[in-house]
């Protein structure tokens, strides 16, 4: 399958096109703001006043390839006039045989490519897809260039020298980089390193965190031999990410077989309804099968993202919709939580419940012993990877739209739209109207005779015609729209009896929204509500919100100043009253709420 790149589409209206506009207009600042008051921008001026942790030019990096992705819609002459003030500094600073390192240059240069987990290499690869990004939106190549004599380096010190303390990087991500910086160079050597840090990973024991086995960064085992995802959820999606481009590049069929493997493990047993990955906060790892706290739950917001990158890199492989399905309950749950409303503030984590009176429980210590994610976004935090890989996700989301082969364009997702696709020899123009995702129906129009197929979602129970791997095909005719409306009422969604946590409970979904409850709407003891599962829901619009909210019979027991007051079957004490849901996607901006996503049915 051909990657349709996000250039190739302008989003035009409706969801995503209102999401692309607050990061425009609002995140891309924030974010250069508060990164320039914690020092990130000065640091690149190797101002000896600042004191840079050994990943702040990968948070750099990333605002800068989401800058780029910007551009390439619409110019932005301030934000590039940053960017090319620091490439300026990056050329003027970096060592002469190619290497930039901030952390390392001014801090600790003794120990260059000699501590694993120092993120050199993670650096490097965030550096070099913002350079491939800036050059392909803007025609500027310095950073490009820069990146080129970086790889170069590396490729001598890692692979022809093999000088190095270690062999593979702690935190995985230049992998990936390099097999972009490949596609857009040509340059075969560069995708030859990207295979050989996949094929080293594993392959012998390396030194890590001391609080740490080599389970958490992916290197108990070599990479066709991982079958179950492990470890850091973000570090181990971005190696299954390179682990997929290795197997499309090279026709690698045991690197596939693990990837599919893999990937069954996460949709299967190891994401949350919300397409969030990483259950505990010790290590932000993957746990055991079926381990989904919701209370406790870590799911950090570049491991949503990470999942969606890895799925629709499987895509490319297989066009099999489950991959696509997975996409798109990330990038509209999971992945969307981890941004405010007003587009200045982001979640590192994104919880499934919150009880604000646990935060205050162990209130007689200086130790509280309970791990609780927060309750509400921050503009900026120590560890800020989320928010500039957020703005670069969301600037390029049209990246998810389409692939295609020589005879038919794929659809896999639905935003309001205008694409052009070289399918064959021919290039193809593609519209989309719609509002999805507050609403089924799509409508596609080609300006040329194309076959079609279009994914029905995995939510979507009515669609009667036939299909192939979850795609529905068509023969679209020049200029006659193909309308299709899939149908959107809301369900309850029950969890595998395995995940303790949800036993007995019910989430709500509509379309691919997930809804939760917060007791701004409910009031508080949301645990105590029962939705009444005989009723129908009812929609409506929430304008302080601007967001869509459902409503549903529930009922709840009586209150009391008794700790316990019943004997026998206390559901006879239940009275009615009724429920307020919101998309997931919308808790945490009206302030300290209880939330749940989980609830008892009646």
């Amino acid at each position: 399958m051909k990657q349709i790149d996000f250039s190739n589409t302008r989003i035009n209206g409706g969801f995503w096109a209102q999401k692309q506009s607050l990061v425009r207009e609002v995140s891309s600042h924030a974010i250069y703001k508060r990164f320039k008051e914690t020092g990130r921008f000065d640091a690149f001026k190797f101002d000896k006043s600042v004191n840079p942790h050994f990943f702040w030019d990968s948070d750099v990096a990333k605002w800068i390839e989401g800058v780029a992705y910007l551009a390439s819609e619409k110019r932005e002459p301030e934000l590039e006039a940053i960017v090319d003030e620091l490439v300026s500094e990056i050329a003027k600073n970096r060592d002469e045989c190619g290497y930039f390192n901030i952390f390392h240059q001014i801090i600790e240069p003794e120990n260059r490519f000699k501590i694993r987990d120092h993120h050199e290499l993670y650096c490097a690869g965030h550096l070099m897809e913002a350079g491939v990004a800036y050059y392909e939106a803007t025609g500027k190549r310095e950073l490009l260039d820069l990146m080129c004599d970086y790889a170069d380096y590396i490729e001598r010190r890692f692979l022809i020298d093999k000088d190095t303390d270690f062999v593979t990087p702690g935190h995985e991500e230049i992998e990936l980089a390099l097999v972009r910086l490949y596609d857009c160079t040509g340059e075969k050597r560069y995708l030859d390193l990207a295979k050989f840090f996949v094929d080293e990973r594993g392959a012998s024991d390396e030194q890590g965190y001391d609080w740490a086995n080599n389970i958490y960064n992916q290197s108990h085992k070599p990479a066709r031999e991982q079958f179950t995802a492990e470890g850091h959820a973000v570090r181990a999606v971005y190696l299954y990410c390179a682990m997929a481009d290795i197997a499309r590049k090279f026709g690698d069929v045991s690197l596939k077989e693990a990837c599919e493997r893999i990937f069954e493990d996460i949709s299967e047993r190891k994401m949350y309804i919300t397409g969030g990955i990483g259950s505990s906060h010790l290590g932000e790892a993957f746990t055991a099968p079926y381990d989904l706290p919701n209370l406790i739950s870590y799911t950090e917001s570049c491991a949503a993202l990470g999942l969606a990158l890895f799925a629709h890199r499987m895509l490319l492989i297989d066009n099999d919709s489950r991959y696509a399905d997975v996409v798109e309950r990330a990038i509209y749950n999971g992945f969307l939580s981890s941004i405010s409303l007003d587009g200045t503030a982001f979640f590192y984590t994104n919880p499934l419940e919150i009880m604000p009176d646990l935060h205050t429980r162990d209130a007689s210590t200086t130790d509280n012993s309970m791990w609780l994610p927060i309750m509400q976004r921050k503009e900026v935090f120590d560890c800020s990877c989320c928010p500039p890989n957020i703005l670069r996700f969301i600037a390029s989301i049209a990246n998810f739209l389409y692939t295609c082969d020589d005879n038919a364009i794929y659809v896999h997702q639905f935003m309001q739209s205008e694409s052009t696709i070289n399918v064959g020899s021919r290039a193809v123009k593609i519209s989309q109207k719609t509002d999805y995702p507050y609403n089924g129906k799509i409508e596609l129009c080609t300006d040329s005779d194309v076959r079609l197929a279009i994914r029905i979602p995995e939510w979507c129970n009515t669609y009667k015609g036939e299909t192939v791997k979850g795609y529905a095909f068509f023969d679209a005719k020049a200029n006659e729209p193909i309308t299709i409306d899939f149908e959107m009422k809301p369900f309850f969604v029950g969890a595998n009896p395995r995940v303790a946590f949800d036993c007995g409970k019910y989430a709500v979904q509509k379309g691919p929204i997930v809804y939760c409850m917060e007791s701004h709407d409910n009031g508080k003891m949301l645990r105590d509500l029962y939705l009444d599962s005989s009723a129908d829901f009812s929609a409506s619009w929430n304008d302080a919100l601007g967001v869509p909210t459902l409503t549903i019979d529930a009922y709840r027991r009586k209150d009391t100043d008794k700790l316990y007051y019943r004997k026998g079957d206390d559901t006879t004490d239940l009275y009615k009253t009724s429920a307020t849901l919101i998309p997931y996607f919308a808790f945490a901006n009206r302030g300290e709420a209880e939330m749940q996503v989980w609830h008892f049915v009646k």
